[in-house]
């Protein structure tokens, strides 16, 4: 009850802002729906501050990154007041310019706001003893299920848990509905599979504190070991995000693993489809083994040029900070919370009615506290690229192992960063 309390009061106050943010005009930069969550939350900010004009500009992901990278290697010359960062590139920001963007501290986060996130949120936003953003949506993965093409093939959801199960599911629901493939990765794109299970496993490219490669570890063994039998067994398809969008209308794929903020993408391009998904939780190497992994999410970050920091923490706190702003993001385009206490929301503990009245955002939000932390580092992109051919290779058989395949990948990540090998 105690903490219930601490939480209300802390939320109260982040609701409120700073009493010196009672008026201005502030400029956010985002991309595709995050853009369009965040003019959602505007309304009811306003309410509380009806003095600041809030203007959200959707300039598109990678033009976020190209223009805040040129903007903070400017002294921060042209960019705007907030910017919407993805915590896996993160710590490019901080690392190459520590001083492009504001000490949230200094605006009012405290250790008790901190506390209102899940660790493995604030990890990759924490650097040179400041806070550098706050965290916004989660990507808490899920299995997504069409419960026809379960239920055809006498297939239980429930009863899958381990990774053998959702093999040997996937050969049921595949001969049971022609036609139709278990799921889908973009395996020629990314290792989005292989990030997935690593973090749920424990492992990930880099250690905890970000100073050491640990990509060849046993959890990552074991998650680049289940993606192959998987490919083995004909059960994933690669395929990039519009081919995902364009099997699902069609009904050509009976799952997908994905971030928590998959459930917007099917709902909103397959309305049709209603009642016809279910979802349940990721399977996991054993069945007493860590059910919980994240894929994405993003954070918002204050400059350091901004004219007008008050008021836009006065924001940053009412979005991200309070269940109503976090909830009407949810509720609009299915972003998730990183907020923990929006599991208490009457919307996020009532039954969806597309997902067959399923209280699906409780099984997707229950998991964040369970999630452990993994860092990108500066270096993301690098591992990433290495990781995403080192993974299609050993598909492919270029690698005796999964062991052999990842000794060769942190090889080639320590080159690539200077980093050294975990020992």
């Amino acid at each position: 009850m105690r903490n219930t309390l601490v939480c209300a009061a802390v939320a109260l106050a982040l609701s409120q802002g700073s009493a010196l943010a009672q008026s201005g005009e502030i400029t956010i930069w985002s991309w595709n729906i995050a853009a369009s969550s965040l003019k959602e939350t505007i309304a009811g900010f306003n309410k509380k501050h009806p003095d600041i004009k809030v203007n959200v500009q959707d300039l598109g992901n990678q033009q976020v990154f190209d223009k805040t990278l040129a903007g903070c290697a400017a002294g921060g010359a042209g960019l705007p007041d907030i910017i919407t960062v993805e915590n896996q590139e993160a710590e490019i920001f901080w690392n190459q310019f520590p001083d492009c963007f504001a000490d949230l501290k200094t605006l009012g986060y405290s250790d008790a706001t901190a506390q209102l996130f899940p660790e493995f949120k604030r990890v990759e936003l924490e650097a040179n003893g400041k806070v550098y953003a706050m965290p916004w949506d989660s990507g808490p993965v899920t299995v997504f299920y069409r419960r026809d093409f379960y239920e055809k093939a006498g297939v239980d959801p429930a009863a899958i848990k381990t990774w053998d199960d959702f093999i040997a599911a996937g050969k049921k629901i595949m001969q049971a509905n022609p036609g139709v493939v278990m799921t889908e990765a973009d395996l020629n794109g990314d290792d989005e599979f292989f990030r997935m299970i690593s973090n749920e496993q424990g492992c990930g490219y880099f250690s905890p504190d970000g100073s050491a490669i640990t990509v060849n570890q046993p959890g990552c063994v074991t998650a680049l070991e289940t993606v192959k039998k998987m490919k083995a067994d004909n059960l994933v398809s690669a395929a990039n995000w519009d081919e995902k969008i364009q099997a699902t209308k069609a009904g050509k794929v009976a799952t997908h693993i994905f971030g928590g903020w998959y459930e917007g993408t099917i709902r909103s391009n397959a309305k049709e489809l209603a009642g016809k998904w279910g979802v349940y939780a990721l399977p996991s190497a054993t069945v007493d083994g860590s059910h919980a992994a994240n894929l994405g999410g993003s954070s918002l970050a204050i400059t350091e040029a901004s004219k007008n920091k008050e008021a836009a923490y006065a924001f940053t706190s009412y979005a991200l900070g309070t269940v109503e702003g976090q909830v009407t993001m949810l509720k609009a385009y299915g972003l998730v919370p990183s907020l923990l206490s929006a599991l208490d929301d009457p919307f996020v503990q009532s039954g969806q009615p597309y997902w067959g009245d399923q209280k699906i955002w409780v099984d997707v939000l229950s998991t964040l506290p369970k999630v452990k932390p993994s860092r990108g580092t500066t270096y993301f992109t690098d591992a990433n690229k290495i990781l995403t051919a080192t993974q299609l290779k050993y598909i492919e058989g270029g690698y005796p192992d999964a062991k052999a395949a990842l000794d060769d990948a942190a090889s080639q990540i320590e080159l690539a960063t200077g980093l050294p090998l975990s020992q």
